[in-house]
């Protein structure tokens, strides 16, 4: 989490995205900082932006902080650490790919996702499965398999018991679905099963397509219009996956009770508070986010189909039964799918990292051709490789040792790329290609290698290219930087640094004190009936607290619930301001609830222990150990700041 918070930091910090053409804010080490640059930062951080003397000066002190701490990174060489190099190198690849697509195609396949995205497709499917890199003869076969079942089925066979027959889908869900998969949209299969769903007739049946799973027949049964994005609430009752038949019918029981309580009237919300098992939404009323057509949130298929049938905002579904548990739904809002524009920026993330990535950066790869002037002598340059693979290069124990020329295979932009430097490409990346003959293996490596070299290339010239690009990359790498300064100078330092802790709570330990606790059971009781059943039970000094949840549960799994442990008063809501005393307690109503609390031991004000108080210690430690390096660090690095240029800031 922390690493998330430095890096969003580190962005929002850039410095060197503006070329140095106006005043300079800030110096450090003699690097300067323009007025526009800091401009531009200070306006990142701040919606609503002053300008007037202490907003500038609280803003630069943050900012100096920053400088520093990735000033003195540098200084002790941190940008040169191969792990943090390895890292800012991934970066720079997840950065560069929109820079390396064709964008006019890329905005193409961006609004043919939105279009598909009106509509679902029920199909059904038929998969014989051949790898990706199979031999011709292994792929012909797997073609002439799938043919032949397309041709049982168009001879009047039926698509389920083709699918499930002896030779049939490879696909091993195909005994339990007869290979229906159900409704679905863009980006919910791969690229070219989608391509043929989308753009095959319902009832008729599509040519074989390959994917990377193998050959497919697909039967388009129906299709439908999206059903939009809906909002909606639930109250659970969890199950293990393991769990018993005796816990399933508990919770079972519970569930029928709780919607009972619906259909009395009582209030959706207050019930999902009270009695959710799901705690990131309990206290939200069970509400959870959008999900359905066009957005990230997938919900299992019973608990959508449940909750799409509901047919208007308020409506409640009975209880239905997931994976996960027993749930009762609450339609809370119905949108219908939202517009391009709204979606845009999500479908874009989505093309740029599905098989659609590949037709767009392809057609970008020749238009660079074109622009860089490229020229191509595979046909002359490939005999030797296709003659001189063999069995050993499928085991990595394949080398070029033989290869006595270096012709030029390609060239770009005026640049050679050679015979050895494929020759080194095709030793590092022998792996999928078993049985592939020398002649489609060294085609298939030659186009992956010519094509990884133009990008390569075209990523290298980015920096100069776009401005913004580089700006990006320099955000990025002082992020890296910053959080690994700070662990090993700041968070990891206070957790090893065990004496130097003790030390400091020793020295602070009049900030770390309880306040007053019960070390007690509270019985949390459904209504005063109730309350009265288990104050009358306790009057025994030996019954358990398991005995009491057994006696009074019986008939509902809503009648009680019990906590124990030790409870410290002033934050603990339904103990706070009451005057305990040791042993069973009156009876006292909260919050529509009532309480028995028996109280095992009064533990009065007093001081935390180490280990009790580890956490907000370590913490304040780590705030102390940075203030400390700061001080430090600012004697190494003088920083100048130009007050009459911050202060014109917003003139």
């Amino acid at each position: 989490m922390k690493k998330q918070l430095l890096l969003t930091f580190g962005i929002l910090l850039s410095v060197q995205s503006i070329a140095q053409t106006d005043n300079t804010v800030m110096e450090i080490d003699g690097k300067k900082v323009s007025k526009s640059e800091f401009l531009q930062i200070y306006l990142k951080n701040n919606n609503d932006p002053k300008y007037d003397k202490q907003s500038l000066d609280d803003y630069m002190e943050l900012f100096k902080k920053f400088k520093l701490k990735v000033a003195e990174a540098e200084t002790l060489g941190y940008d040169t650490i191969p792990k943090l190099k390895k890292e800012l190198a991934g970066y720079r690849k997840q950065l560069s790919q929109p820079y390396l697509i064709d964008s006019t195609k890329n905005s193409a396949l961006v609004k043919q996702a939105y279009d598909r995205m009106k509509n679902e497709v029920h199909a059904a499917h038929i998969l014989i499965k051949v790898a990706e890199n199979a031999s011709p003869e292994d792929t012909l076969a797997a073609y002439n398999r799938i043919m032949a079942l397309k041709k049982r089925i168009e001879n009047g066979e039926d698509f389920a018991t083709v699918a499930k027959s002896k030779n049939g889908s490879d696909d091993p869900s195909v005994i339990r679905n007869g290979g229906d998969l159900g409704y679905f949209t863009a980006f919910q299969m791969v690229y070219p099963f989608e391509e043929a769903a989308y753009n095959t007739p319902v009832g008729k049946i599509s040519n074989p397509v390959r994917t990377k799973f193998g050959y497919h027949i697909i039967k388009v049964i129906d299709t439908r219009p999206a059903r939009g994005t809906i909002k909606v609430a639930h109250i659970m009752v969890a199950t293990g996956k393991d769990a018993s038949a005796e816990e399933l019918d508990a919770a079972h029981k519970k569930i029928d009770e709780i919607y009972n309580k619906l259909q009395a009237g009582e209030s959706f919300e207050k019930l999902a508070s009270e009695f959710s098992d799901d705690a990131q939404t309990a206290e939200k009323g069970g509400e959870l986010q959008l999900f359905g057509t066009g957005t990230t949130t997938r919900m299992v298929p019973e608990f959508e189909e449940a909750a799409f049938a509901l047919k208007a905002n308020g409506d409640i579904s009975k209880p239905i039964q997931t994976a996960y548990g027993f749930h009762i739904i609450k339609r809370l809002d119905l949108t219908p799918l939202r517009s391009f524009d709204e979606l845009k920026k999500e479908i874009q993330n989505k093309v740029n990292k599905d098989e659609r990535s590949n037709v767009t950066q392809q057609s970008f790869i020749e238009k660079l051709k074109k622009s860089y002037t490229f020229k191509d002598d595979y046909s002359k340059t490939s005999k030797w490789f296709v003659q001189n693979i063999d069995t050993n290069y499928f085991k990595g124990n394949w080398n070029a040792n033989g290869l006595k020329s270096n012709s030029t295979m390609f060239t770009l932009d005026n640049k050679n790329f050679t015979q050895k430097q494929f020759a080194d490409y095709l030793q590092k990346n022998y792996r999928n290609f078993r049985n592939m003959d020398s002649k489609s293996l060294v085609q298939k490596q030659y186009n992956a290698w010519q094509n990884s070299e133009i990008l390569a290339y075209e990523e290298n010239k980015l920096d100069t290219k776009y401005p913004e690009f580089k700006a990006l990359m320099q955000e990025y790498h002082d992020g890296i930087l910053l959080y690994e300064i700070m662990s090993d100078k700041v968070w990891n330092k206070a957790i090893r640094d065990t004496s130097g802790l003790k030390a400091f709570f020793e020295g602070h330990n009049d900030n770390y004190k309880w306040g007053k606790r019960y070390d007690a059971y509270v019985y949390e009781c459904l209504n005063e009936n109730i309350a009265k059943q288990v104050a009358t039970m306790l009057q025994s000094d030996t019954i358990s607290s398991r005995t009491v949840i057994n006696a009074i549960n019986k008939d509902s799994e809503l009648n009680l619930r019990v906590r124990t442990g030790k409870f410290e008063v002033e934050s603990t809501p339904y103990l706070k301001g009451r005057d305990l005393k040791k042993g069973v307690n009156p009876i006292y109503a909260y919050d529509g609830k009532y309480y028995i609390v028996k109280v095992d031991e009064i533990l009065e004000p007093g001081e935390k222990t180490l280990t009790e108080a580890k956490g907000a210690a370590t913490s304040d430690y780590q705030n102390y150990l940075e203030k400390e390096w700061l001080t430090e660090i600012a004697k190494k690095h003088p920083i100048i700041v130009h007050e009459r240029v911050l202060y014109s800031l917003g003139k």
